[in-house]
């Protein structure tokens, strides 16, 4: 974009976990926190470039690669997605479909100007008190 002068946009996929993660995923929790800081380093790098960059924090995410690892790897059976989503306030897994309509508006010109702007797709909201906790 730089070279051909052109404005455009850039979408960095994190996880959640950027905020902290849980003990078994420090390294890949750490990983997504620098992700985190390079984008919003990025696009303050190229505000005069007109180049936007944005990133998307991702929750929980029905994937195949996710259907691999909890089912087989992890051994938790075909129908963990059901279970899991059970214990999950709004009762489902994100979509993969979901990060793809965010990412796709985040590219588009309807995103604006915004920049630097690091969005959790996540049914829980950062810094509340677990359900059922006062």
């Amino acid at each position: 974009m730089k070279t051909r002068r052109a404005a455009g946009a850039i979408v960095n996929i994190l996880s959640v976990n950027a905020h902290c993660g849980a003990p078994d995923l420090a390294i890949y929790s750490a990983t997504k926190g620098a992700l985190s800081t390079l984008t919003r380093n990025i696009a303050n790098a190229h505000l005069s470039d007109r180049i936007r960059v944005n990133g998307i924090n991702m929750g929980w995410v029905a994937t195949p690669a996710e259907q691999e690892m909890q089912a087989r790897t992890l051994g938790k059976g075909e129908n963990w997605a059901k279970i899991a989503a059970a214990g999950l306030p709004l009762g489902r897994l994100l979509t993969m479909d979901e990060v793809a309509q965010l990412t796709l508006f985040l590219l588009s010109d309807a995103s604006g100007l915004m920049t630097g702007t690091l969005i959790d797709l996540e049914q829980s909201v950062l810094g509340a008190p677990p359900r059922g906790i006062a």
